[in-house]
């Protein structure tokens, strides 16, 4: 692996195309040595042990922390600099490339908890996690709660001067090497009142279980049981009631941010069926000599040139205070499916190569087919653009009815 050259016209500042340069260095200096020797790739994934070297590695170089408020150390970069700093760090086919930026288990998934945390949440979650000293990961989905976020079902219940936790939370991103878990937690059924809290691995009655993986190999995910487990009111994350408003105060930017891991693994897979077309011969030339594979790379290349564009241009409208929320959805949709389809077209392009485990496009495929689920489904993101959509036509349409005297 090699650091690949940033593309003419580059569009972020000047401060993002040196951050990536410093990035990808590292990548393939210290990162690409390091997988080599521990036999990590796409089939293996890194032990807990492993991947603490690899956030505290970060750490050191200034990457890990890049997301939280400049007053915590962060880069300060804007949303557009930093859709181009996480798509060039998917886009070095590192398999350590979702650790660099702590994106399963750092400061990203902090999101909005930093602005509700007390004195005592930054020294003893917050300092730690931007620290790469401790692995945080956010727990909201359930068996029965998915989509439907409001639906959990693990209550928490008050009890002296703490807070007694029972439930389940299923495929928790992140889950298998934490070291606490922001945990979404119903308290008020009745009134489908949620509130958030901090819970540490170790307390009794907490318990990960992991072991299960996803169709792309990889177990990054695990559940986490609460049975009859206790925890000081302290770890109560800003108000009662608030959880998932905290929990989704950041949903729209959320969204956003993955389309760039999307693509910068289309990107690879894009780039592996180009080179294949260009290498493999039959009937005496490359087959990028003919017009079917001519026509597949060239569906992918607009595919990703016009995923791409909706990724920038969504990113610059939230980073000049815009709404943004159906074009944030309209991302995520667009992206996910796009990069699929590119994927798709690869393996197609590499035939007989691509279909074989152990064959890079034939795992991206399956990773990127995972992501048109992950973080909200296409069909809720269909859901999300309709709203919008029609609401103000809907204010409309009320407006000029008849009102009752």
């Amino acid at each position: 692996m090699s650091a690949a050259p940033l593309p003419a016209g580059f569009e972020g500042s000047p401060e993002a195309a040196a951050f990536i340069a410093r990035v990808q260095a590292f990548l393939h200096d210290e990162l690409a040595p390091l997988a080599a020797t521990e036999g990590i790739d796409s089939a293996h994934a890194p032990d807990r042990a492993l991947l603490r070297r690899v956030w505290r590695l970060s750490h050191e170089r200034g990457f890990y922390g890049m997301t939280l408020p400049r007053t915590m150390g962060g880069a300060g970069f804007d949303l557009v600099d930093h859709v181009l700093i996480k798509e060039a760090i998917y886009a070095s086919g590192s398999p350590f490339a979702p650790h660099v930026l702590g994106e399963l288990s750092g400061p990203p998934r902090l999101g909005a908890l930093v602005q509700a945390a007390t004195p005592y949440h930054l020294a003893e979650v917050i300092g730690p996690v931007a620290r790469a000293e401790k692995a945080i990961c956010f727990a909201i989905t359930e068996p029965e709660a998915g989509s439907d976020a409001a639906a959990v079902q693990t209550r928490a219940t008050a009890d002296g001067d703490g807070f007694v936790l029972d439930g389940v939370k299923r495929f928790i991103s992140g889950a298998p090497f934490c070291d606490l878990a922001v945990v979404i937690a119903c308290t008020d059924a009745a009134r489908r009142e949620t509130t958030a809290f901090f819970v540490e691995r170790d307390r009794p009655g907490c318990r990960i279980e992991a072991g299960y993986k996803t169709m792309a190999g990889q177990s990054h995910t695990g559940n986490i049981v609460l049975e009859s487990c206790r925890i000081p009111a302290a770890n109560q994350i800003g108000e009662r009631g608030r959880g998932l408003a905290l929990a989704l105060g950041r949903i729209t930017v959320n969204r956003l941010l993955h389309t760039p891991a999307m693509l910068g693994l289309a990107r690879l897979a894009f780039e592996d069926a180009r080179a294949h077309a260009l290498a493999r011969r039959q009937f005496g030339q490359p087959i990028a000599g003919f017009q079917a594979v001519q026509h597949l790379l060239a569906d992918m290349a607009t595919d990703l040139a016009a995923a791409r564009a909706l990724m920038l241009a969504t990113a610059r409208r939230l980073a000049q205070g815009g709404d943004g929320r159906a074009e944030a959805s309209m991302a995520k949709l667009f992206c996910s499916e796009a990069a699929f389809r590119i994927a798709d077209r690869a393996v197609q392009v590499l035939g007989g190569e691509g279909i074989v485990q152990g064959s890079r496009v034939e795992f991206l495929f399956r990773l990127l087919r995972m992501y048109r689920v992950l973080t909200g489904t296409s069909e809720i993101q269909r859901n999300t653009i309709a709203r919008e959509l029609l609401a103000p036509a809907a204010a409309h349409t009320a407006a000029a009815e008849p009102q009752p005297a």
